[in-house]
């Protein structure tokens, strides 16, 4: 018995060592790799913070030996969560200011400001998140109660959007602005010539904020990276940074402080940051790439700042505006196009896409694989979707169910017909890089599923979704939060999908997103998140 016992232990050793070494492998897993053939996989192994192998639990136990062995149970696995336009270091910030949205009514916004200087005493408010198509009065405030609350205590807080900001009478003192003037690509908004404290685009730049301190910055960096994994998302695009914050989140990389992929797009609003990073060329590592540009086309729809081919419908002879003149975005993208940037433009209204589509088609002539992005393309005109075939759309599904209140009572029913049409777009490019704009909207990528291909709100409205001919069908959705929206940003031989050779980065979630009834998708949530294979969350 003794000798049966030890050439069974020897046999089993030998089968033991005949094996190959992984760090980590995860078994009994319903994983969907999003792969070339959108194949669902059992178990992957992983070593030296990559995929080496995907397939059955039986293949990948027989094959491997790992340190660590996840059995997933048959709960869900995807590909880390790729959030492809966001904000990621404002969100951040955001944290450490009044946080607004959600509120009913402007009483409502005033109280939350004064119960936040109760408990900071801070000694100037900023914050973000108003949104007077959310109160019953829906039109823009106006200072007086500010200033009579808050008589000598600054206050700047920003629309939803960012593309309004109101303030107070301390607020316009602090900056030495006394009376209004006229700003190209923005606008004070005024009552019988006088200062109303909304501010909408490129006059909001006049106004004087105090510094953020290296430790806020710090700190906002990271408590965004802690709200970003607890989501699922392995890989942000931050849409708008600068040279500072590029180089503090570099710093933080190398330190091991931060661990959140960031696709950067580098804030193109000041020419010199623009000439120094096209003479650096792309800079990227394992967790930083540095290699788009993100310009401002126009402002935002619920401002009426998005640039508009005929007037609002309701607002008389009122166009919105472009940001910069025509002639300044053909600059910059000549410039860009010489150089091996990528360019990703903010357009919302029908004039602005309508414009950067035909300029970027101009000097993008017979050069291919640039994949130039319009972000939001959010109102397009009947004849421009054609001419989405070399440029890649970016839109955030969560604008459509949130806009869908009020959108068409400012652009009128013919102009609806080409609002937020992602399949009209997928259609002519094949691929969407789907994101949420956060903290516009709120992280949760699952709000994205949802607003994507189910196209209502949270309490089922509308019945019957909202304008369902351009929803997304689950497969579409999934590819744009991971391999769709890698290819945007150049990385989808690194991240995007559970394959051999890519970064092991991935999510196990509570319930199957991909099978789930439409009124359970929101309710999912991350059981866990894995960058290179270590649990982060």
């Amino acid at each position: 018995m003794k000798k049966i016992f030890l050439i069974t232990s020897l046999t089993l050793l030998l089968f033991s060592c005949s094996k190959e070494q992984a760090d980590t492998i995860v078994i009994n897993a319903n994983t969907y790799t999003v792969n070339e053939n959108f194949d669902k996989a059992e178990a992957f192994a992983i070593k030296d913070g990559k995929f080496i192998a995907v397939g059955s639990t039986i293949e990948i136990q027989e094959k491997y030996n790992a340190k660590n062995t996840i059995d997933a149970k048959n709960q869900t696995i995807l590909p880390g969560l790729i959030d492809a336009h966001c904000h990621f270091y404002r969100m951040g910030l955001q944290q450490q200011k009044v946080a607004l949205e959600g509120t009913k009514s402007y009483d409502e916004v005033i109280q939350k400001i004064s119960d936040f200087i109760d408990r900071t005493n801070t000694d100037y408010v900023t914050g973000r998140g108003w949104d007077q198509n959310d109160w019953e009065v829906k039109e823009f405030p106006t200072k007086e109660k500010l200033d009579k609350m808050f008589p000598k205590t600054p206050v700047a807080v920003r629309r939803v959007d960012g593309h309004a900001l109101l303030v107070n009478q301390a607020a316009l003192d602090y900056s030495g602005i006394t009376k209004p003037f006229k700003v190209e690509g923005g606008e004070f908004i005024t009552e019988n010539g006088k200062l109303t404290g909304v501010l909408i685009d490129n006059a909001m730049d006049y106004i004087k904020f105090p510094p953020t301190s290296k430790k806020e910055a710090i700190q906002g960096l990271l408590d965004a990276q802690k709200i970003c994994f607890s989501f699922g998302l392995t890989t942000v695009d931050d849409a708008g940074l600068n040279r500072e914050t590029i180089e503090l989140i570099d710093s933080l990389n190398q330190t091991n402080d931060l661990k959140m992929r960031i696709y950067v797009m580098v804030s193109g609003d000041k020419q010199a940051q623009i000439d120094y990073y096209i003479k650096k060329g792309i800079y990227k590592t394992d967790y930083l790439n540095v290699r788009s540009f993100k310009i401002y086309g126009d402002g935002a729809l619920g401002s009426r700042g998005a640039a508009m081919r005929t007037p609002y419908s309701d607002r008389e002879n009122h166009f919105g505006a472009l940001i910069y003149s025509p002639e300044r975005y053909r600059e910059i993208a000549r410039q860009i196009a010489a150089s091996e940037y990528q360019m990703n433009t903010h357009a919302i209204g029908d004039s602005a896409n309508t414009w950067l589509v035909k300029t970027y088609n101009e000097v993008l002539k017979n050069k291919t694989n640039r994949r130039w992005r319009i972000e939001h393309a959010q109102i397009i005109s009947p004849e421009d979707f054609k001419n989405f075939n070399n440029i890649l759309p970016s839109v955030q599904p969560t604008h459509a169910t949130s806009d869908m209140y009020w959108a068409g009572d400012r652009i009128g029913v013919e102009r609806m017909k080409g609002a937020y049409a992602f399949k009209d777009l997928l259609k002519n490019y094949g691929k969407v890089a789907l994101g949420t704009d956060f903290p516009v909207e709120k992280v949760n990528p699952f709000l994205t599923f949802y607003a994507a291909v189910v196209r209502k709100d949270l309490d089922n409205y509308p019945e019957d979704g909202f304008q369902m001919e351009n929803a997304l069908t689950r497969e579409e959705t999934l590819k744009g939060m991971t391999i769709w929206a890698a290819y945007s940003n150049f990385e989808e031989q690194e991240k995007g999908s559970i394959e051999v050779g890519k970064f092991a980065d991935f999510v196990i979630l509570n319930q199957d997103i991909m099978q789930v009834e439409d009124t359970k998708i929101p309710s999912t949530k991350v059981v866990a998140t894995y960058l290179n294979g270590e649990k982060v969350y």
